[in-house]
C-alpha cells in the first residue's frame, strides 16, 4: 500500500510544482518548489510539532481542527496521537 502526501508550497500555495529534494541533516525529507525556486522542509518535521499536536488534543481540539491550525494532514495528526499513547 502506497501513501501519497500532497505537499503544498508554503510560499506560493501550489501543489503541482513541488518535488522531493533529498533529506536534511537528521533524515527529514526536503521539498523544492519549481515556481518559487525555493527548498524547504514540510511542517510535520519541525521541532516541537508533536508536542503541539498532543497539547491541542488534550485541550479539546479535534483532529481536523488540529491539522488545519498547524498546517498538517489529518493522517499525520492521527498517527502522532496514536504513537504518543503507545509510548506511555
Amino acid at each position: 500500500m502506497t501513501v501519497t502526501i500532497e505537499v503544498i508550497c508554503r510560499y506560493c500555495d501550489q501543489a503541482e510544482p513541488v518535488r522531493k529534494y533529498g533529506t536534511g541533516k537528521i533524515g527529514f525529507p526536503r521539498y523544492y518548489c519549481k515556481d518559487c525556486q525555493l527548498n524547504y522542509r514540510y511542517n510535520d518535521h519541525k521541532p516541537g510539532m508533536k508536542e503541539k499536536i498532543v497539547d491541542m488534543a488534550m485541550n479539546g481540539s479535534g483532529v481536523r481542527d488540529t491539522g488545519r491550525v498547524l498546517g498538517l494532514g489529518i493522517n499525520m495528526v492521527m498517527r502522532t496521537l496514536k504513537n504518543s499513547c503507545q509510548n506511555k
